[in-house]
Formats: structure tokens, sequence, C-alpha cells
């Protein structure tokens, strides 16, 4: 599939993401320039947290990574709501929450270091204030499966960020991925294959990949 008039497509390389964002943060140059967000956006298992850490990796201390996924609702309060079975999906993250988070890392950098939460997958809840954002870093890398969601309250993540990024994988990379994933949690391996492909992993995917004309640059 070509990408969609007025985005460009780029290899999924560390090193030359980090220099787009470090050429994004020089274009906004002033005395009153904010820092620069980039998010990466991509299907369930398509790799953007790897991806996300090895960008702010290249870049330097001078970089932070902010997980959307810092912003999914507790455990408990799944259960509460009951939305344990679709875990993942939008409705199962604080998305207000988020757009305030981003919201104030616009704002141009001051003497106030800014925590942002952190999901911690060996326990599946996220933990708060376990990044901190202080004011000598210039860009932030966000990722996440709803960046370029078009539907409120997600609409409003897009104009926060400076570009979008959208990582498209090989839906196979990304199933073989969900289902070891899966696996290394406890579960069994035609369990793990179901819920890849068929359950809120294979819904959510298909959420996602419909966003994906929206991003500023599609990663191969």
């Amino acid at each position: 599939m070509r990408e969609p008039a007025g985005q460009i497509e780029c290899p999924a390389d560390s090193a030359l993401l980090a220099d787009r964002a470090r050429r994004l943060l020089i274009a906004r140059s002033g005395p009153a320039a904010g820092r620069v967000i980039v998010g990466i956006a991509g299907a369930p298992g398509a790799g953007k947290s790897t991806l996300a850490r090895q960008v702010v990796a290249a870049y330097g201390p001078d970089a932070v990574l902010v997980g959307m996924d810092g912003f999914h609702l507790a455990q408990a309060v799944l259960a509460d709501l009951a939305l344990v079975a679709v875990k993942g999906a939008p409705e199962t993250f604080d998305a207000a929450g988020y757009l305030a988070l981003l919201e104030r890392l616009t704002e141009p950098p001051n003497r106030t270091v800014i925590y942002a939460p952190e999901f911690r997958r060996e326990i599946e809840e996220p933990i708060a204030g376990a990044v901190p954002i202080r004011p000598e870093v210039q860009v932030i890398v966000t990722e996440g499966n709803y960046l370029l969601l078009d539907a409120a309250p997600w609409r409003r993540v897009r104009s926060l960020l400076a570009e979008t990024w959208f990582l498209d994988t090989p839906p196979a990379v990304r199933v073989e991925r969900l289902a070891r994933r899966h696996v290394e949690f406890g579960r069994a391996p035609d369990v793990a294959l179901d819920r890849a492909l068929h359950g809120s992993d294979g819904r959510n995917a298909e959420l996602v990949l419909a966003s994906r004309s929206r991003a500023t640059v599609l990663l191969r």
C-alpha cells in the first residue's frame, strides 16, 4: 500500500529519527520555544516501545520516553468497570490524563520537574511518578496505540505533537511477538495465539491500522 498524499516514508532507523527530532527542535528555536514532542504510533506488537527507547538513546540525555501505556487504568479499576477482557482498548486508558500531561510538556521549559507515569509489564500495572522530565529535556518521545485515533478525546493528541510516526510492521511479525509475550506471562500457546489474532489484540490492531493515514511519517 502506498502512503497517503503528504505522508513521507522513512526507515525505522533510530539514528535517522533522532536526527529528525533534532532538526524539528532547531526549527522551533526562539525565546518562547517549548520542547519538541514526537509520537510513535503502531498496532500492538509493532515494536513501538523498543524503537522509542532506541531513538531516546540515540538522541542523548536531553531526550526522555513518555509512554501512553503509563495511563492504563489500574487492574482493580478495570475489574470494577468490567473492562478486564478488553484491556488495551481505548476505553481502558485515562485519555484525559494523558492529554493533560502532553499539554504541560508543550509549555516552554521552566525550573519545574514534571513526573510522568510508567507502565510496568512485569506487574501489568501503571506506576505514578516514575519518569522525571527535567527542565533541560529538549525532546519527548511518546509512543502508544492511539496517538492517531480520530475519536474524542484522542484526536487532540495529534495536535500536541510536532510529528507522528507510524511504525508499519508486517502482521506476521506483530502476531508472533504478541503471542510470545502472552506465553511469557503465563498463557498457554494456543490461547496466546488466539488472543493475538482474534481477541482484544486483534480488534485493537484493526482500530490502530485504520489511523495510519494520519501520520506524518510512515516507518518501514
